[in-house]
């Protein structure tokens, strides 16, 4: 039971893996779980088999992750394929997503959540088109850190100069975006250099393997600790024996740090009481953070429902009915201007209007494009709605969970576009 806790406790990284077509994305996660020793036997069993009877040399270890029968036809990623492992020093979960240009949609999805992007470059090919694109996807997102994998060194015969070369393209292209901490490995997951074990074939390089990176990276500033914000998600009202007059207010700490005796306010009424106490699934505690999930209850019966936040009383998200959003389109039917959508912002559903189009993003320059207004799919543009409600938010960039939206088409209730607040 205690081993249980111990692994329950363990801080949980997400990374996703980005970079063009056969940059060996699916290699080097099934390299991550093979060296880890993160695979069951039955499938490895299984993954020879396959592998023998495609007449592979030795074990295909893309297969791992390329679970879609047209993926494995083809022999590359389509959807997001999510992976879970864990290592004495912390909990992991990989989205790995796909290469092609067609697919921007699936990397968004996959990048959204992501603490650290793995961004794969062949050595063969350097920095291209598609690196930056994703470089760039990865820098709007707001994902933190970024571990550039200089991957199929054994092509190029270990190389320093060509691994220099690389580094050097890269931190140039970075310059023009807001990417805080950038790393550089080089590596070969089909070798397994540099992945879980150092490689004896590139001495040259003296920095820390791939692993190493991802079980040591500082993630815990990555959070809002500063501005306290909690969308209600439930109202708990057991009305049991044990509990007859209980009433607590559930969700998922989205910023800040809440503590029992704090002054709260209540939006959008604007009513104030204190937290009487702050319950987990464990019992009560004295102190709640971003990410946790907790049943928080008051000192006042005050209305509060599904879609009002809790906030401290002097830190107050924005509140307004008209938004700027830079959003990734994701449907094949095209954005319609002064066109109605649903709209979910953390627990709150609203209706919302597309008043304007301002410009589009040429995701391989960075240019605007502002005489072309057509949005569609996996299109990234900047546009202003108005919602019927107010939302109470903060900038995408100073807190991911509460500057971010998605639109939805009524009439079919997809997912059109995920965007983020500017």
């Amino acid at each position: 039971m205690s081993s249980t806790k111990g692994y329950l406790n363990m801080e949980l990284l997400r990374f996703t893996t980005a970079g063009s077509v056969d940059d060996g994305k699916s290699t080097l996660i099934g390299r991550l779980l093979y060296d880890s020793k993160a695979i069951f036997e039955d499938q490895l069993v299984l993954l020879e088999e396959t592998s023998q009877r495609r007449g592979e040399e030795g074990i295909n270890l893309a297969l791992l992750t390329d679970g879609l029968r047209a993926e494995r036809e083809q022999g590359i990623t389509i959807d997001v394929a999510y992976r879970y492992f864990a290592t004495p020093k912390r909990k992991f979960i990989i989205a790995d997503t796909p290469g092609h240009i067609q697919y921007t949609r699936n990397m968004v999805t996959g990048a959204s959540t992501a603490n650290l992007a793995i961004l794969l470059v062949d050595a063969r090919h350097g920095v291209v088109e598609q690196t930056c694109r994703h470089a760039f996807l990865a820098s709007l997102l707001q994902i933190p850190h970024i571990v550039v994998c200089i991957n199929k060194m054994d092509l190029v015969e270990y190389k320093e100069d060509t691994y220099n070369k690389i580094k050097e393209n890269f931190k140039a292209f970075s310059s023009k975006l807001e990417i805080p901490d950038i790393h550089f490995v080089p590596l070969s997951a089909l070798h397994g250099d540099n992945v879980v074990d150092r490689s004896t074939n590139m001495n040259w390089y003296e920095g820390s393997t791939l692993l190493h990176l991802l079980e040591n990276v500082h993630i815990g500033s990555d959070h809002n600790h500063i501005d306290c914000r909690f969308p209600v998600q439930y109202v708990v009202r057991p009305q049991s024996k044990e509990y007859p007059d209980y009433r607590g207010y559930a969700g998922r700490v989205a910023g800040g740090v809440f503590k029992t005796g704090d002054e709260v306010m209540v939006l959008p009424s604007g009513f104030t009481s204190k937290i009487k106490s702050i319950d987990t699934m464990d019992g009560s505690v004295a102190e709640a953070f971003a990410p946790m999930s907790i049943c928080m209850t008051l000192e006042d019966e005050i209305d509060i429902s599904r879609g009002n936040m809790i906030v401290r009383k002097n830190n107050s998200p924005i509140a307004d009915q008209d938004l700027d959003l830079m959003v990734c389109w994701m449907n094949e039917k095209k954005m319609i201007l002064r066109g109605k959508y649903s709209i979910k912002h953390t627990s709150k559903d609203a209706r919302c209007i597309i008043k304007e189009v301002k410009y589009k993003m040429n995701i391989n320059n960075l240019h605007r494009i502002e005489d072309d207004k057509e949005v569609g799919l996996n299109d990234i543009a900047r546009i202003s709605i108005r919602t019927t409600t107010p939302l109470f938010f903060d900038k995408y960039r100073r807190n991911r969970n509460t500057g971010s939206i998605i639109l939805i088409d009524e009439a079919t209730n997809e997912t059109v576009a995920a965007g983020m607040i500017i």
